[in-house]
Parts: C-alpha cells; sequence; structure tokens
C-alpha cells in the first residue's frame, strides 16, 4: 500500500504476457463486480455520498466511474478486435461523474450493469488467442498505440484501485 489516497494500491504498472498473469487478470475482471457489491452492500445513502478522500468523488460516483469507463473498455477491446488500430474516443471521468445518471439513480444500477457486463467481458477475454492479445487501439490523449494486453493489465488494476479507495474509507470512517 501506498500513503499517497490517490492510488491506495499503487499506480497502475505494465507487466510482459504470460499465461499466469493472463488468468490472474481475467479472474480479477470477473470477480470485480461481487467485489464491489459486498464492499459497499452496507452502506446507506449518506455513506454513498462521501467522497473516498478530500476533493475525491464520492463512493456512488466512483461505482458510476466503474461502470461507464468498464463500459467504454469493452467497446475499445471489440473496436481493436475488429478493426485496425481504431482510434478511441476519449471522455472527460469528471463530468461524467456529474450526470444525474450516476448522481440520481440508485447504485445497484451501477453494479448491475457491471455484473452483466463483465460476464461478457470474461467470455471475450477468455476466447481471444494470444495474437488478439496484441491488436491495438490508438490512444490520442496518450498520442500512442495501447495492446489489449496492456488494456487487460488496465482495467484489472482498474477495480481494484477503485474498491481500494471504498474500502480505506470505510475503514477510516469505522463503517
Amino acid at each position: 500500500m501506498t500513503t499517497d489516497p490517490r492510488y491506495p494500491i499503487g499506480k497502475y504498472e505494465p507487466m510482459p504476457f504470460s499465461e499466469a498473469t493472463k488468468k490472474q487478470w481475467i479472474n480479477e475482471v470477473r470477480v470485480t463486480p461481487a467485489d464491489i457489491e459486498f464492499t459497499i452492500q452496507h452502506l446507506d445513502k449518506s455513506q454513498l455520498d462521501t467522497p473516498y478522500r478530500e476533493g475525491g468523488w464520492t463512493v456512488q460516483q466512483l461505482i458510476g466511474h466503474i461502470a461507464d469507463s468498464h463500459m467504454n473498455a469493452f467497446i475499445r477491446f471489440k473496436l481493436a478486435l475488429t478493426e485496425d488500430t481504431p482510434p478511441i474516443k476519449p471522455y472527460k471521468q469528471d463530468a461524467w461523474v456529474n450526470t444525474a445518471d450516476v448522481l440520481n439513480t440508485p447504485v445497484n444500477y451501477s453494479t448491475t450493469i457491471l455484473h452483466a457486463l463483465h460476464h461478457r467481458w470474461v467470455i471475450l477475454l477468455e476466447s481471444m488467442t494470444d495474437e488478439q492479445w496484441q491488436c491495438k487501439l490508438y490512444h490520442p490523449e496518450r498520442k500512442a498505440d495501447v495492446s489489449l494486453w496492456d488494456m487487460l493489465c488496465i482495467y484489472s488494476w482498474h477495480g481494484k484501485h477503485h474498491i481500494a479507495h471504498i474500502k480505506n474509507l470505510c475503514e477510516q470512517k469505522g463503517w
């Protein structure tokens, strides 16, 4: 663990391809929705409206963000698998977490989306060949090509990263 509350599990770090790592990361994608649901199951509306750190998003916003982010990631995987290095469309995460669907919809709608989405995503991930992991997309903000292997690394980290934010908040508040 780090002392930086923005990165409770450390920053994302790419890793080389290996069969064992692939299985581990796919499993992390598989269990993320259940881990989120377990982490927030006893939180009330007031707790869901609490920022995970000063200047940070609320728990409600974090869950909405994970759903938005992972929907975008799934689409990006499908684009990279079916097109030649497609450019992706970046989005303004800070603006997205302030839309009515995130702020005014019960959080279980986002977790329901995540359960269904991750089920489909895992089926897709498990079907991919070693060659397909090298398919790339173009990220205009980074001005770089990103392989699907690196995308798996990012998103297996991403869910754990935000779950750690919520767990740290719950621990700090004694919830």
